[in-house]
């Protein structure tokens, strides 16, 4: 389980840099893309926003009269921030019952597995971060009924999650075919 002790990525704002430092990230992401049809930018631009790429990442601790702990706000975990009960779904809808939160390659299908499911629950596209990350965020239920509408912070943050795509997007065109040559093409160009 050498994935679980991966460190975040030394340069997070440029995907390239990302994929370059961890090719096997980019292999998960290109599978999660092939299999869901959701856009490896747009993952990665969601999984930035909610884990910042750490494998461990959880809601902060509460506590009672300030030092008595009693829990955290919700289940979320691991790089897709993917709270128990929704993981629960994906392993059963999925039958990848060895799936772990703090896997990246377990982490991305599950976004991608999330991705699709929102295309086909509410109609958003794939390629629509925006919309996409209001789904992550509220569920599909409270995206339908727009809890994000009051929620200005939300949608700033989820406007925040758009541009990244559109700038990771951008940046994938440019080193894309390099990342998909593998090693023995890569030593002769």
């Amino acid at each position: 389980m050498a994935g679980c002790a991966t460190a975040p990525p030394k340069q997070p704002n440029d995907i390239c840099k990302i994929f370059e430092e961890k090719e096997d990230w980019y292999y998960d992401a290109r599978d999660a893309q092939e299999k869901w049809g959701s856009p490896k930018h747009v993952l990665m631009s969601m999984m930035y926003q909610e884990s910042s790429f750490r494998h461990d990442a959880a809601p902060p601790m509460e506590y009672f009269l300030g030092f008595i702990p009693v829990g955290r706000a919700s289940s979320a975990y691991g790089y897709s921030q993917a709270k128990t009960m929704t993981w629960s779904d994906y392993i059963r809808e999925t039958g990848n019952s060895g799936a772990d939160r703090d896997d990246f390659e377990d982490a991305i299908d599950f976004m991608g597995w999330f991705v699709y499911k929102t295309h086909k629950v509410n109609g958003v596209s794939k390629w629509d971060a925006y919309a996409q990350y209001l789904n992550y965020h509220e569920g599909w239920g409270g995206y339908r009924r727009g809890t994000y509408k009051k929620k200005k912070w939300l949608m700033k943050v989820a406007n925040k999650v758009k541009h990244r795509a559109s700038r990771y997007g951008a940046q994938l065109k440019r080193c894309e075919d390099d990342l998909d040559k593998n090693w023995f093409e890569r030593l002769f160009s």
